[in-house]
């Protein structure tokens, strides 16, 4: 089957089945096109919070079905393929996280949601890079934070906020594939335009950004700013939304190291889901996403305060 015939399939299975299909920003164009929502971390949990749909098919990664399905004990959440999965989530064992938090005794835990149930279980707070500021702040300042397990989010974060944090030493394979010295570049060659970032860049990129933001927060600097030329460092799947939101905007990825895959910055885990599996999958009713119940409810609280902050 070609796109056109598959899009009209998972529409039907979509609508015989009451389903709803949940899309990150990173996924590709033809999924984004065929999405009943497209958001940011925050704003996906958020829809399926308060969706009204028999099954949630979440085209993302496994850490985002997860959180889907803490917030959906009830309901079926599919994930087109379950090796979509996540560098930083990867990147904290929970065995080892344990142990981090017992070296650091009387700290608040504060998580970013790029993390595994076990992690969040483990958690008081859970935060996006959407309201991470927020929930910092929350804290009384003679209250010592952990942070995991984005350290280039967590340095981010120490100097918006000036709280010192206590970080556990994780990052996003793509955000950390951007070229500083490719970045410059373009720059050069670009003088007019404006670099736009997302918080898990590491520090020497964040310095040359003229902003600095979630991919929701970026997608909103792009429409109201008044820059006609912008080069984006976050993951390329985001130029699908920004150019249909900024058609007269020239729109420019920031360049990624020699040795990355592609001259952009993609998320490999991201580009595992196709149409094809989101059609297999629907029609299937699997993947499905299972979660043990009582670590389900221990993963909510701090899921709960993540929503509570906006």
């Amino acid at each position: 089957m070609n796109n056109d015939e598959l899009k009209q399939k998972i529409k039907a299975l979509r609508e015989a089945k009451n389903a709803i299909i949940l899309a990150h920003y990173y996924q590709r164009e033809e999924i984004q096109e065929i999405a009943d929502f497209i958001g940011d971390s925050l704003e996906l949990a958020r829809k399926a919070a308060e969706t009204k749909a028999d099954i949630i098919v979440f085209a993302g990664v496994y850490f985002m079905a997860e959180t889907a399905k803490i917030l959906n004990p009830n309901k079926k959440v599919l994930l087109p393929d379950l090796q979509a999965g996540c560098s930083l989530a990867d990147g904290c064992p929970p065995d080892e996280f344990a142990a981090f938090l017992k070296e650091n005794p009387n700290h608040q835990v504060v998580t970013y949601i790029n993390c595994s149930a076990e992690i969040k279980a483990m958690s008081d707070y859970v935060c996006t890079s959407s309201n991470a500021v927020k929930i910092i702040e929350s804290i009384p300042k003679e209250q010592p934070i952990i942070f995991a397990p984005d350290k280039n989010l967590g340095r981010y974060l120490e100097q918006v906020t000036g709280r010192k944090l206590k970080l556990w030493d994780g990052s996003c394979i793509v955000h950390e594939a951007f070229s500083f010295d490719k970045l410059n570049e373009i720059k050069k060659k670009h003088p007019n335009a404006a670099i736009i970032a997302h918080p898990e860049s590491e520090e020497h990129i964040l310095k040359l950004a003229h902003f600095i933001g979630s991919t929701s927060q970026l997608l909103k600097f792009a429409k109201e700013s008044e820059y006609q030329e912008l080069i984006v460092a976050t993951e390329a799947g985001i130029l699908t939304k920004m150019q249909v939101d900024v058609k007269d905007k020239l729109l420019i990825p920031a360049p990624a190291q020699e040795d990355n895959s592609c001259a952009c910055s993609e998320c490999a885990f991201m580009k595992v889901n196709t149409l094809e599996k989101l059609y297999d999958c629907l029609k299937n009713e699997t993947p499905e996403v299972k979660i043990d119940s009582l670590l389900s409810e221990a993963a909510l609280k701090p899921i709960q305060q993540m929503l509570n902050h906006g």
